[in-house]
């Protein structure tokens, strides 16, 4: 299939800052779980940093693991 490049992905996640909450992930992985949500972070599937006990996850970092485990 044709590959979605960075720029699409960016566009489809225009809503969202720079840097994500839990939450926003979970909304844009379509709705997952927080079980799902804080195993692709601790697994290091997607990389996040800490602010005190906040996981703050780079959107970029999202978009980067959609590019790797998708066919779109």
């Amino acid at each position: 299939g044709s590959e979605m490049c960075i720029r699409d992905r960016e566009k489809m996640f225009a809503g969202y800052p720079d840097v994500v909450n839990v939450d926003q992930l979970r909304e844009m992985l379509g709705g997952i779980g927080y079980k799902a949500a804080y195993g692709l972070l601790h697994d290091g599937s997607i990389r996040f940093f800490k602010i005190g006990k906040a996981f703050r996850i780079p959107k970029i970092n999202i978009i980067k693991y959609l590019q790797r485990n998708s066919e779109i």
